[in-house]
């Protein structure tokens, strides 16, 4: 790839790049420990705009339990307090691009950082040492702008605070990521044949009467929504790359919030999320857009527009979409400007490559003073993937279901250096351990639901995260 310098007056360095495939560029770090591809694949769709590549990250913050370390030292303090430190130092006012995010720090935030947060019951153990947190922060990324076709290499020099200092380093990072590109392979390798068979670790009679006994809390009056998931395993292939498999997901399941994660050698994760959690602007605009109710695709056009038609009139789902909407509504309000959250779409129709989806969009404006980590402790985890009312619902979802989520279920960010965030719920998403991929899926359960239905639901949604196994595409 041939490297376009342009100038830039402002506190970081932005060279032009060529256009050019996000997957392919991510090549030579393929194989690396830690790295983020934030991969927008989902074709036409508005939020698919722009993709992003953080490689060699400059400082890492992981969190398991109450075990917080930056590159690898203990700290104090909670995670989300150190993470809310580190961000401070990684600020710089007035940044500006030509994307929205300038670079800065991207990770996961597990589900069970939820305990950090309020008091929850820890039944289950950590059977495979998962952090509940890894954040990278990157000082030069790759972004490429899908719509306008242009692509670019943003370095700001940090976490060098000495002027001079800091341009240095902006200036040897960019150069090194443009060495690198410039030695891309004209192809990427083809898919290899992955094989492998999944289990699911409930028997359906089982997982269908935990549902029975989820209703049993909501006729008692204790919650009005759970939502309540089960998980599949497999051997993780030895001869097939995670990356590799990525890459199939993201052809059998293309989404506007596709990412890949790696998070350590033993760790990896492979989502295709169509879901946005939050998103919070330099401006301090938040946009929220929770998921509920789910029909598959049709087989023609006309079964294919009957099933949405029967999705966009369903009453339960638009119970369940809306009991979200208002509970996403209260807890953006914590932390909102007075007046300003409102819900401008309510139950919307959503098409994705294998299901249709009703999403409500909340949006409000953060008060003066706040930042993304207030945000986020205002509303984590997100109300989509727990219920209503939130703590009773996630008591209960600790009792029945049988194992820790891990990532599944919290959520993927970006964190900018201007102060902007965005980030996913981490949904229709591949967790890969050491020696096992991890499946996981779900929906929301209300005082209608059908226990049978809800499980062949939860087979829908994981339809294209088990077909990873089937081989080369």
């Amino acid at each position: 790839l041939a490297i376009v310098v342009t100038p830039n007056p402002g506190p970081m360095i932005v060279r032009e790049i060529p256009h050019a495939d996000p997957v392919a560029c991510f090549a030579p770090w393929r194989s690396a420990p830690f790295a983020a591809l934030l991969d927008s694949a989902a074709e036409g769709d508005p939020r698919s705009r722009y993709s992003y590549l953080a490689v060699e990250p400059a400082r890492l913050l992981t969190a398991t339990g109450d075990d917080v370390r930056l590159d690898g030292r203990p700290v104090g303090g909670d995670p989300f307090t150190v993470l809310a430190a580190e961000l401070a130092r990684w600020r710089i006012e007035g940044a500006t691009g030509p994307v929205p995010f300038l670079g800065g720090a991207v990770g996961f935030l597990g589900y069970e950082l939820g305990r950090h947060l309020e008091e929850l019951p820890q039944r289950h153990g950590n059977a495979d040492a998962l952090p509940d947190m890894v954040i990278g922060f990157y000082d030069a990324i790759l972004a490429f702008d899908r719509e306008a076709r242009r692509g670019w290499i943003l370095s700001s020099g940090l976490p060098e605070t000495d002027p001079a200092a800091r341009e240095r380093r902006a200036s040897a990072r960019a150069d090194a990521l443009a060495v690198k590109l410039a030695a891309l392979p004209e192809e990427p390798p083809p898919f290899a044949a992955a094989g492998g068979a999944w289990r699911f670790e409930l028997e359906p009679e089982d997982y269908v009467a935990r549902v029975e006994r989820l209703l049993e809390y909501i006729r008692a009056g204790d919650l009005y929504q759970a939502n309540f998931t089960g998980r599949f395993l497999a051997a993780r292939p030895a001869a097939v790359a995670a990356f590799s498999l990525y890459r199939r997901l993201r052809r059998l399941s293309p989404a506007p919030f596709a990412a890949y994660l790696a998070c350590g050698p033993e760790l990896q994760i492979l989502s295709a999320s169509p879901e946005r959690y939050l998103r919070l602007g330099a401006d301090g605009a938040i946009e929220a857009r929770p998921i509920k109710g789910t029909r598959p695709r049709g087989a023609t056009p006309a079964e294919d527009m009957a099933l949405a038609d029967e999705l966009r009139r369903s009453v339960k789902d638009r119970a369940e979409n809306l009991m979200i909407a208002d509970l996403l509504r209260n807890d953006i309000g914590r932390v909102a400007e007075i007046g300003s959250v409102r819900v401008p779409v309510l139950c919307g129709l959503e098409t994705f490559a294998s299901v249709h989806h009703l999403v409500s969009v909340v949006e409000g404006r953060l008060r003066g003073g706040l930042e993304a980590v207030d945000l986020l402790r205002a509303a984590f985890p997100g109300g989509s993937v727990t219920g209503a009312p939130k703590i009773r619902a996630m008591e209960i979802i600790d009792e029945l279901e049988v194992a820790r989520r891990g990532p599944y279920c919290g959520s993927i960010a970006w964190f900018g250096i201007d102060g902007a965030m965005d980030s996913s719920i981490v949904i229709r998403t591949l967790v890969a351990t050491r020696d096992r991929l991890i499946a996981q899926a779900g929906g929301g359960i209300v005082s209608d639901s059908d226990p049978a239905a809800e499980y062949e639901e939860l087979r829908l949604k994981a339809r294209p995260l088990l077909a990873v196994l089937e081989g080369g595409a």
